[in-house]
């Protein structure tokens, strides 16, 4: 790492001489541990007590936890944080920053405020990058209209930025991960493929015209989820992050007590992705997620499978928003979309069906 450090530099401009996700074992959400590890992690034999007021927790697989305040108004609780997922630091704020606050939309709810947590190796990087991450940060609460209120930093051997949020909802908008119903239409708000970008970008082969596509997509803020929070139709969301589409549907579908359909050649991929993955860039967490969780997919015939392999389990960072719907609402929510600049995204992506042997089936 000696001639890393040497040669990281602030340009007179602002910029850096270096590239921050050399400093970085992992990247963005594909930082996260394996499904199954995490499963072996947090099962326990303690007997805890029940509290009747919290909503959303260690139950269920959701985005956030979510408590009742008793006047049919509900907190919502989160946070997040990985290493750089891009070079530049200020980039890397708005995107962990995007990413936090993305699970208080993907609940339905109203963000209030953040923290900051940052982690910095300050014998090794500049301390003015921190702060061009932390303004980072800032730049994205202020978009979203929530203060950056404080926080906590460590010295630690790699570059770690994110925040904890905390939101609010009123109970009848709160939505959930797993109350999807039978017959609802699954929509994705957001390209598939940022993760096999951000490891082109780490390798050194993510074409230029291609980076803007990947921070802008990372940095946009997932606010219609709480407009889709006010519609009833909607049975439930989850934003796909760190265990890619396919992860995530299975914890929708099976947390539901259902499976799903996933249509294929109907899914939004980000530019140039493909053409990536024919060239076998993939992040190593494309492999872990699929290994999670390869016994309960099944690609029916006329799927790719192994463009699909790479796709599916990629681990998105701040990620689009997965919504399962029912019939009678799919007019009302393609028109929320297409008035949120999201009309490329009006078409359903899968469908909700009946549990049955796999949980995910690819058409």
């Amino acid at each position: 790492m000696n001639d890393q450090k040497d040669s990281s530099t602030i340009l007179p401009s602002g910029g850096w001489g270096g590239r921050l996700t050399q400093y970085s074992h992992g990247a963005g959400c594909g930082c996260k541990i394996a499904p199954k590890v995490l499963d072996e992690i947090l099962k326990t034999s303690m007997q805890l007590p029940g509290n009747d007021k919290l909503l959303v927790g260690n139950s269920s697989k959701d985005d956030a936890a979510v408590y009742d305040l008793g006047n049919e108004m509900a907190l919502i609780s989160t946070t997040d944080f990985f290493m750089p997922i891009v070079d530049d630091p200020s980039d890397f704020g708005k995107i962990a920053a995007a990413n936090s606050i993305s699970d208080v939309y993907a609940m339905g709810g109203k963000p209030l405020m953040a923290i900051a947590i940052l982690g910095w190796p300050v014998e090794k990087l500049p301390v003015e990058l921190a702060q061009q991450v932390v303004d980072g940060g800032r730049s994205i609460c202020a978009e979203a209209g929530i203060p950056l209120a404080g926080g906590h930093s460590i010295d630690s051997t790699e570059p770690i930025f994110g925040l904890a949020v905390t939101g609010i909802v009123p109970t009848k908008n709160l939505k959930r991960n797993n109350t999807a119903q039978e017959e609802d239409h699954l929509f994705l708000t957001k390209p598939l493929g940022v993760g096999i970008l951000s490891t082109a970008q780490k390798r050194g082969l993510l074409k230029p015209e291609h980076l803007p596509v990947m921070t802008a997509q990372m940095t946009s803020l997932n606010k219609i989820g709480e407009e889709l929070g006010k519609i009833k139709g909607v049975t439930a969301i989850t934003d796909i992050t760190g265990f890619g589409l396919l992860g995530h549907l299975i914890e929708m579908a099976e947390g539901s007590g259902l499976g799903a359909e996933l249509y294929y050649n109907k899914l939004p991929v980000a530019d140039g992705v493909k053409d990536y993955i024919a060239q076998r860039i993939l992040p190593d967490a494309t492999t872990r997620n699929w290994s999670s969780y390869s016994d309960k997919v099944k690609f029916e015939k006329g799927v790719n499978v192994m463009e699909a392999f790479t796709l599916l389990p990629d681990p998105q960072t701040n990620g689009g928003l997965l919504i399962s719907v029912k019939g009678s609402s799919i007019a009302e929510v393609k028109q929320l979309l297409q008035q949120n600049g999201l009309a490329d995204f009006t078409e359903p992506v899968g469908k909700i069906i009946t549990k049955q042997e796999k949980t995910v089936y690819v058409k």
